[in-house]
């Protein structure tokens, strides 16, 4: 009887969770209220404030989800890594790299409503803001770690080789977030890679 209880807690709250990406993404983040969200998920305010605090822990919580779904996971050093990630860096091969993005691109179109949703939620929520700004600089330590290992390029110059990197990497997700144009025909994914394997590839990559 406990094990049920225990599942059908986490069930609760995965509705909860996928109701409110649905309504963040339908109604907008600071349109969408605590009543909103569990109205939508067939249950009560009382049982939304026993999964979630706020209507911002909701979205931290979705957050999270998106690390999963990035396969980020927990690190000693920081609060998540790719560990593919750090390798491919390491290795500095323009094919690996190629790979790596490529394989990013696919994911797309499932964390399109996990971004609009950070997006909006940050700029209402200092808080999120801030979940964002670190998250970020989380990916620019892994290409950091990578080159690190590999000991490529002035140490100096390497954590922000990784900021530039994240930052055309992110800029390129949301454009096409916003168009979903056709990823196999459009060159923008092929001018991102040749932008990677020039700042963080080995030099017998480019």
């Amino acid at each position: 009887m406990a094990n049920l209880r225990v599942v059908q807690k986490e069930q609760t709250r995965q509705r909860l969770l996928e109701t409110a990406l649905e309504l963040f993404q339908s109604k907008g983040y600071a349109a969408t209220t605590i009543d909103d969200i569990a109205t939508a998920a067939g249950t009560t305010r009382v049982t939304f404030y026993a999964h979630f605090p706020s209507r911002r822990a909701v979205m931290s919580a979705l957050i999270a989800d998106l690390n999963t779904i990035l396969e980020r996971h927990e690190s000693p050093a920081r609060a998540s890594t790719a560990s593919a990630l750090v390798d491919v860096v390491h290795a500095g091969s323009a094919a690996g790299i190629a790979d790596w993005l490529r394989r990013q691109s696919t994911r797309w179109p499932i964390i399109r409503p996990y971004i609009l949703s950070a997006v909006v939620a940050a700029a209402v929520e200092p808080e999120i803001r801030e979940l964002v700004d670190v998250w970020s600089e989380e990916v620019a330590d892994d290409i950091q770690e990578g080159l690190d290992l590999a000991d490529r390029f002035e140490p100096t110059t390497r954590h922000f080789r990784g900021v530039l990197a994240f930052e055309m990497l992110d800029r390129t997700t949301q454009h096409w977030i916003r168009h979903q144009w056709d990823i196999d025909s459009d060159p923008a994914l092929e001018v991102l890679t040749e932008a990677w394997v020039s700042l963080l590839g080995h030099p017998s990559a480019t």
